[in-house]
């Protein structure tokens, strides 16, 4: 946890300790570099939930646009957001829509991170 409070410590809830869980075995080196990236790759709550709002005045879908889910965001486009039903249930889901896409954000950039940072043992000996 103590890394996450060092290299962000903006993140609260569920994110900062899916967060941890992610950095634990991770060097220094790898836990800077890992919330520098993450850190641009994020998306936020507040924003997730205007774009849904946006649905309301003709533009539905771009908040799964902005999600990186362009299948449903021209899904919602053509259909007014399934008649606005599942812009209703997306206000009520926004949370939990960004914080899925943060996890998978956060486990694709530790996968890069730890392949291009390979942990290194320290020794004594050094």
């Amino acid at each position: 946890m103590s890394k996450v409070i060092k290299y962000m410590p903006e993140l609260q809830g569920d994110e900062q300790l899916t967060i941890a869980r992610i950095m634990t075995e991770m060097s220094e080196e790898q836990a800077e570099q890992f919330a520098r990236v993450y850190r641009e790759r994020r998306k936020d709550e507040t924003t997730v939930l205007l774009t849904t709002l946006l649905a309301f005045v003709g533009i539905a879908g771009v908040n799964r646009f902005y999600l990186g889910q362009a299948g449903m965001g021209i899904a919602y486009l053509f259909t007014a957001g399934f008649c606005l039903i599942g812009t209703i249930v997306d206000i009520f889901n926004y949370t939990s829509l960004t914080g899925g896409y943060n996890e998978k954000q956060a486990l694709d950039v530790s996968m890069v991170i730890q392949g291009a940072f390979p942990f290194q043992l320290q020794t004594g000996d050094e």
